[in-house]
């Protein structure tokens, strides 16, 4: 592996949480195979740390600097969402309206359809896109919208959450007609104008953009799942123009931290209540938010939303390769820009948060179960023995409201072996055979543990434990041959 690619360049206050994070960071990029990368914090309405890294161009070894672009993808669907929101407030459209009020020549079955819906991403309309992610008609825009309409639509509107470009689309036509220019040029105006953010802009591989990051990647579409390859390409981004709602801004760190400052300030939407619909997490027909996945669990107006009892988050994504999260109840916001798709950054931006506030940290305990939590407070004081008394002794005193379900104790334990906590872990796991004894997940967890202390033989038997309770345990009958083989 080049040495050149993960050659780090940082701009940023030399304090012992800056430096922190850029160790962090540093590791990161290199487990990932990141090239370069951005990182910008505010805290407090201010931007606290602005730091670049690595390679913007790998190949010439061109180094990243705080000026560098790089391609945001969908999470360009966060100012499309502020967009709407500030047409509404202009009095132009109400998001409650039907898309059908502004639009003509719709099929039947979209005309009850919500702007709000279309935003949430919970229209059940159907994709303008491909399993491939390639645009209908070979990317032209007349044949793409006939062929889209002529398609049945995937549900009832309001009915379950499933991503859609097909609205984005929408969503620009609405902004032309209703503004009078085209939507690029009212989001520049109305948004890169007012926040001075000079560089940012609308494009794609076909641009000669100055300062650009590139774009690289780590993973291939094989039948419309992401499948990661194992080597370092170039990717190639191309987002014609009535498509870049969905997906076609390009713009570094720096600005976009300018540009949530300002969303939270007030100068791009006048109204408080504006900014709390546009991050309120949309409810489906049943009552409950869905998003992306478990974890980004809802999704707002262009903007996914963390929905937790602890540090909630509005979170944009974006190509697999940038995201930002903003944490109104901690007056923080972190964002991550890469030049890598398959770098996922949306999911070590929480362990970034928590440099900044201890309670995102994972080795405080956050992202745990409340019973794992109070179970992990009491076993930290007496150095993790009697666990199961423990156990035992918190659902007496909580009841009922206690419960250390599977997949809780089995996370937690992974977690201490992966802040090298191995003894620690090995009492957990230990703890969830006894509370699981016919489990045969329990066992494995169990035995990977007393593998990674060196414990050879209680490791086999507990693997072997594993695939008596269940012989389609591949991974103990594997690690069996292995230990056996030693």
């Amino acid at each position: 592996m080049s040495t050149l690619l993960f050659y780090i360049q940082v701009n940023a206050q030399s304090d012992l949480t800056s430096d922190s994070v850029d160790v962090f960071i540093k590791n990161k990029m290199q487990q990932l195979r990141i090239p370069a990368l951005q990182l910008g914090v505010i805290q407090k309405g201010k931007l606290v740390k602005l730091s670049s890294y690595g390679m913007a161009n790998p190949e010439n070894s061109v180094l990243a600097t705080d000026e560098s672009l790089f391609s945001i993808n969908s999470c360009t669907k966060a100012f499309v969402g502020v967009a709407v929101m500030q047409l509404q407030e202009d009095g132009q459209l109400n998001i409650n309206d039907p898309v059908s009020k502004y639009l003509d020549s719709l099929p039947e079955a979209w005309n009850k359809i919500t702007i709000k819906q279309v935003l949430a991403n919970n229209s059940g309309l159907p994709n303008i896109i491909d399993e491939q992610e390639k645009i209908l008609g070979n990317g032209d825009e007349a044949s793409a919208w006939t062929k889209v309409k002529t398609l049945p639509v995937q549900f009832q509107a309001g009915e379950k959450y499933s991503y859609n470009q097909t609205g984005y689309v929408m969503l620009g036509m609405i902004i032309n007609k209703l503004s009078g220019v085209h939507f690029t040029k009212f989001i520049e105006e109305r948004q890169f104008r007012v926040v001075d953010m000079k560089l940012t802009r609308f494009g794609d591989a076909h641009d000669v953009i100055p300062h650009s990051a590139g774009a690289y990647s780590t993973v291939s579409n094989v039948k419309g799942q992401w499948v990661s390859n194992g080597n370092l390409t170039t990717a190639y981004m191309e987002f014609p123009l009535f498509f870049r709602t969905a997906s076609g801004m390009i713009s570094n760190a720096g600005e976009i931290a300018r540009w949530i400052i300002a969303l939270q300030d007030g100068q791009l939407l006048k109204q408080k209540s504006s900014l709390e619909l546009l991050w309120t997490a949309s409810l489906m027909n049943n009552g409950k938010p869905e998003g992306l996945n478990n974890f980004l669990n809802g999704y707002a107006l262009g903007w996914p939303v963390i929905v937790r009892d602890e540090h909630p988050a509005v979170a944009p994504v974006g190509g697999m390769r940038n995201s930002f999260f903003v944490y109104p109840k901690d007056e923080l916001a972190v964002i991550v820009l890469t030049n890598l798709q398959g770098a996922n950054p949306e999911y070590f931006i929480d362990e970034i948060a928590g440099y900044y506030v201890s309670g995102l940290k994972e080795s405080n305990g956050f992202g745990l179960s409340p019973a794992v939590k109070l179970l992990r407070k009491e076993l930290i004081k007496q150095q993790y023995n009697n666990a199961l008394k423990t156990a035992q002794q918190l659902k007496k005193k909580h009841g009922a409201g206690f419960i250390l379900n599977e997949d809780d104790i089995n996370a937690f334990g992974y977690r201490l072996l992966g802040e090298q906590k191995k003894q620690e872990a090995v009492k957990v796991f230990k703890l969830y055979t006894e509370l699981y004894p016919k489990s045969s997940n329990a066992y494995d967890s169990y035995a990977e543990a007393l593998a990674a202390t060196g414990n050879k033989t209680e490791a086999i038997k507990n693997y072997q434990r594993s695939f008596q309770l269940n012989p389609k345990n591949t991974n103990a009958a594997q690690q069996l041959k292995k230990l056996e083989g030693i």
